[in-house]
Parts: C-alpha cells; sequence; structure tokens
C-alpha cells in the first residue's frame, strides 16, 4: 500500500486543496520523515542479477555433476607426493607448551581444488575510519553447506619494539586484509572438507618430505640449514633442538624442520617459540621488517 512518500511529486502538490487533504501530501522540508529514494545504478542493477545467475548456473552444474569422492580422494593424494607442494603444506606454532602442526594455505586451496563444487575466497566488504570489514568464505554448491568468517582489520601493524605503525598505502592494506584473509579461508576450507581427508593429506605430505627428491641425506640436510640460517636460525639452535648433531638429522626431521621453517618465514610463530633464543637483534631494515609485518614474500 502506497504512502504519502510514494505519492508525492512536484505535479501532486500544486494540484487541488483536496487532493492535498486526500493524502495529507506536505513538501519534503515540512515532512521530517520523508523519505527520498535514490535512483539505482543500472550497473548496479546488472552486476547484481549477472552475481545471481552465476551462482544459480554453480549450483546447477553441482548437482549435474556430483563430486566423485574416490577419485578425489586419490587426486588430492597424488598432488600430496609432490615435493614442491610439499615443503608449503604445513607449518607449526606452539600451543601449550608444545608444538603442533598443521595444514597451510597451500594445502587448503589443493584439498579445494581437487575435492571440487567448491566456492572459496576472501572479500573486502568496507573500508573506513583506518580498519577494513572482509569476509574468508568456503561453499560448498552440492551440499549446500558454508562456512563464513567476517573480521576486521586494522590498517596498523606491529613492529619491533612494540611499535605500531599506521599504514596508508592501497597496497599495504591489500595485502595485509589479504594475508589475514588467507589464514581465516584456510580455516572455512578445513570446516567443509571432511577431516579424515585432511588427515590422509597431510600424513601424505610428511612422507613426501621423509623421502625427498632423490638427492642425498647431506644435501638435503645442507639446504635446511642454509634455510634456517637466512631466517636467523642458526645450525647450533637447531642442534640443540633436536638433541643431537646435524648430520644425524633424519627425513622424518626434515619434515618437521619444514613445518617450522614455514611458520617462521610466513611470520605465523617467532623463533623464541621454537629455538632457544634471547633477544631479536637481528639488523633488519625497516622497509623489509613491514614486509615481513604484512606477510609478503620478496
Amino acid at each position: 500500500m502506497s504512502g504519502p512518500s510514494d505519492l508525492y511529486d512536484g505535479d501532486q502538490y500544486d494540484a487541488t486543496n483536496e487532493a492535498k487533504k486526500k493524502f495529507d501530501i506536505k513538501p519534503p522540508e515540512e515532512n521530517a520523515l520523508e523519505v527520498v529514494q535514490r535512483p539505482v545504478s543500472a550497473m548496479a542493477e546488472i552486476e547484481k542479477s549477472r552475481a545471481v545467475q552465476e551462482v544459480q548456473a554453480a549450483l546447477v552444474i553441482a548437482k549435474k555433476f556430483p563430486r566423485d569422492t574416490n577419485a578425489a580422494h586419490t587426486a588430492i593424494m597424488e598432488s600430496c607426493k609432490r615435493i614442491s607442494l610439499a615443503q608449503q603444506a604445513m607449518y607449526s606454532y606452539p600451543r601449550g607448551g608444545q608444538t603442533v602442526t598443521g595444514p597451510s594455505i597451500r594445502l587448503a586451496e589443493v584439498l579445494a581444488q581437487n575435492w571440487g563444487n567448491l566456492e572459496f575466497g576472501v572479500r573486502e566488504l568496507e573500508r573506513r575510519n583506518g580498519v577494513s570489514v572482509a569476509e574468508s568464505y568456503c561453499y560448498d554448491l552440492q551440499t549446500n553447506v558454508r562456512q563464513v568468517k567476517v573480521f576486521e582489520v586494522a590498517h596498523e601493524i606491529q613492529l619491533k619494539n612494540k611499535v605500531t605503525k599506521k599504514l596508508t598505502d592501497p597496497r599495504d592494506i591489500y595485502e595485509l586484509v589479504a594475508n589475514n584473509g588467507a589464514r581465516r579461508m584456510r580455516a572455512c576450507i578445513l570446516g567443509i572438507i571432511p577431516g579424515d581427508i585432511v588427515e590422509d593429506a597431510v600424513k601424505q605430505c610428511r612422507s613426501t618430505l621423509a623421502k625427498g627428491d632423490g638427492a642425498p641425506i647431506a644435501d638435503r640436510i645442507r639446504k635446511v640449514l642454509l634455510a634456517f640460517k637466512d631466517l636467523g636460525v642458526s645450525q647450533e639452535m637447531i642442534e640443540k633442538r633436536l638433541n643431537h648433531k646435524a648430520d644425524l638429522i633424519t627425513g622424518e626431521e626434515i619434515a618437521e624442520l619444514q613445518g617450522l621453517y614455514n611458520a617462521l618465514k610466513d611470520k605465523q610463530a617467532k623463533r623464541q617459540d621454537f629455538f632457544e633464543f634471547k633477544e631479536d637483534e637481528d639488523p633488519t631494515s625497516k622497509s623489509a621488517e613491514v614486509n615481513a609485518a604484512l606477510g609478503v614474500k620478496k
């Protein structure tokens, strides 16, 4: 049923007094509750219609071509046999005095791609007053099950000595939001894909790392030590954690160290979390420090 604000326009207001009384029409400036309707952009309507049609088409295709779980599991296991993926597949983090290992965002993406009929990603919903509101999601088009996480990201990073740096560069803000969103997107994906599939993938990645790429174990140990050295972790620190000399490192221990390395490289943990390290005294430039805080890889 139309109200006074729907009926009002200039012509009606200039009509007869009877019409004014009948519809109780008042000029906008005299009516505090007057609702001014803004025209909707034609492009916005087209984009909205297109997005709806895309979702509907994806749902129809998912129902028409349901996933083969056995084939998906096989594809995931084959992907986890690639040494390049296995090296990025896990990360470790401290919890309750212990080191917990879990799947990384790289492994989560491979799981989602091979599982099929999933939509996942990160989108920024709003940016205002130095804060971005973003959303990470994973939607199973076949089962109509979704995981969504809405979160806020302040446009600032913590540098050394607890110094806070405000971000104003659009690229820095984008990378900060993307880095925070990726971690939540991983949680969304892992909330959709069955846990036993995830566990099998992690085991296969560990097995792939333990076997290596065919290089002699001595060469693999040397590469591990050099990689940690770039992060400020010495051979002595690694030996103290493992309780033996570096030349006795096994393939399984290389797999364990890879998870620690990924966590340190991606700033998911600090060196003090895994190794006996008193003070962080690396002579790091401000530019490199900002990139590290943002999770930017060179």
